[in-house]
């Protein structure tokens, strides 16, 4: 630690952003790419049709599968088609654990849809980094606190943000890589204060259980159950008598115009007394979270048995805060809003672990330097290019797994991680056998290739497999530009001890 306050602020920010700011990377790209989980999911899986079919009519030929081939199951789950997921889907048994099928919903019949993580992957790794999820959900709440850190002590240090918010000098090097990281860092300081402040309030019953444990003695059940999110009790017997089931379409409108968009529904005990429908809506009616809530109508009569209760002052604020992180409000305009924020905060992320070694490159290429000093600095050059060029290099190879692994390969969704975590540590081995100059060029290169090479997969005529397409043609023709410049750089003019001007290798 350094003699001054803003010293010791200083040497917080630059080791531990430089220490954990490896992994906060991977957080936030994969936390960029979840912004659109949903769309990379139907890339990935191309045999899904685009549906031009109302929810009302999809709702009929769902119920009509599921009464030929499942009429005995004890609960029923639909999931409809919507804006952002066209397809439709039927299961039975628990939601987490249950079987589906999806079906074509212009038939009502089953296809066959491969196996794939699809953006799911990318929404989960970036909060349990792919590690056991109670284990992961812990390291990445260290983290987000360590990027708390590093945005106060950011502000500490950089006492001219106004400024320094309109200050670019193009062409300079260290300074250049200052500039853009001070910029970027003002313009979304608002953002990343948000983003990482309700990423922690996610999870806030995990990491500090002690309210739930002295209130409810640690059930955590009894918790949900007093904020009005517990499940309504069961008729006992009439499970057991049969029941002729209610059309389920209007009760479908009755709940749209009620809560918005619907995502699906639920039919427990379906073709007896005791039948109950529970219709979901879809995310994003507003601000605060919805996830959870749901109405629910006696499958028999269609009345409505229980309708969206009320949050409390507290649920409320936290559901507002967790609802800011997943942006799932306002539309594609939000999300995109989200994203490009996202890709802005990846970029200020990796312009800060490259100026730590463009910063201390002049220092440690002259052949005096101290040999076990230059072999740190290997490693974290090693690390920038492995963990910024060869983590975006992993996500497209998942893309780009997703289509060319064959789709009757026994486990596929695990092969299509093991593909993730294959590439990537091949970038990491590239890394350590190649120049530095030439590593960062060649992998942002291939990137760069691959997001525009994956119209060659076809499906253009889907709109939303479109967007896919062209929103990683756009980062392709970015990326590329980005190896171009790095490849035509000049190097930076060094001076030795004898004051004689040399050049740093590449």
């Amino acid at each position: 630690m350094k003699n001054t306050f803003t010293q010791s602020m200083a040497w917080l920010h630059t080791w531990g952003g430089l220490i954990f700011g490896w992994l906060l990377f991977a957080i936030f790209v994969t936390g960029t790419l979840a912004v659109f989980d949903k769309e990379l999911n139907h890339w990935m899986q191309p045999e899904i049709p685009a549906s031009g079919v109302s929810q009302a009519d999809a709702a009929r030929r769902a119920i009509g599968y599921l009464q030929t081939h499942e009429a005995q199951a004890g609960n029923w789950g639909v999931s409809l088609p919507t804006e952002r997921s066209p397809g439709l889907r039927v299961s039975t048994g628990d939601r987490r654990h249950g079987t589906a099928v999806h079906l074509d919903p212009h038939s009502g019949e089953a296809i066959d849809v491969r196996d794939s993580v699809g953006g799911n992957f990318f929404f989960r790794f970036h909060f349990t980094l792919d590690l056991p999820r109670n284990w992961g959900i812990f390291v990445v709440g260290a983290l987000a606190l360590v990027m708390l850190a590093a945005l106060v002590t950011g502000i500490v240090i950089h006492k001219k943000l106004f400024k320094e918010f309109f200050t670019f000098r193009p062409n300079k090097g260290q300074r250049s890589w200052l500039d853009f990281h001070n910029a970027s860092a003002v313009l979304l300081l608002p953002f990343h204060l948000m983003i990482t402040y309700t990423g922690l309030v996610i999870f806030m019953l995990i990491y500090i259980p002690a309210g739930v444990d002295a209130l409810f003695a640690g059930d955590n059940r009894a918790y949900f159950q007093a904020q009005g999110n517990g499940r309504l009790e069961q008729p006992r017997g009439q499970a057991r008598q049969p029941g002729q089931l209610t059309d389920v379409v209007p009760l479908l409108a009755q709940a749209e115009a009620a809560l918005g968009p619907i995502s699906g529904f639920n039919i427990r005990n379906p073709n007896t007394a005791g039948a109950r429908i529970e219709i979901r809506p879809e995310l994003g009616n507003r601000i605060a979270l919805s996830k959870g809530q749901a109405m629910v109508f006696d499958g028999v009569s269609g009345k409505l048995l229980s309708d969206v209760t009320q949050w409390r002052a507290a649920p409320l604020t936290q559901r507002v805060m967790v609802g800011l992180h997943f942006a799932q409000f306002g539309g594609y305009p939000m999300r995109w809003l989200y994203f490009v924020c996202g890709v802005i905060s990846c970029v200020m992320i990796a312009s800060g672990l490259v100026l730590f070694c463009v910063k201390r490159g002049r220092k440690y290429a002259t052949a005096s330097a101290d040999a076990s000093a230059r072999r740190w600095y290997r490693v974290a050059e090693v690390c920038n290019i492995g963990f910024v060029a060869g983590l975006l290099l992993a996500c497209v190879g998942l893309l780009w797994a997703s289509r060319l692994l064959p789709v009757e390969l026994a486990q596929r969704e695990g092969w299509e991680v093991r593909a993730f975590f294959g590439i990537w540590l091949l970038a990491l081995l590239h890394a350590v056998i190649r120049p530095a100059r030439r590593a960062w060029v060649e992998q942002l290169g291939l990137t760069a290739l691959l997001c525009v090479g994956l119209g060659v997969f076809g499906g253009l005529a889907d709109g939303l497999r479109q967007g896919v397409v062209a929103c990683a043609g756009v980062l392709g023709v970015l990326l590329g530009m980005v190896a171009w410049r790095v490849q035509h750089a000049a190097p930076a003019p060094l001076k030795g001890r004898a004051g004689r001007s040399v050049e740093a290798g590449a």
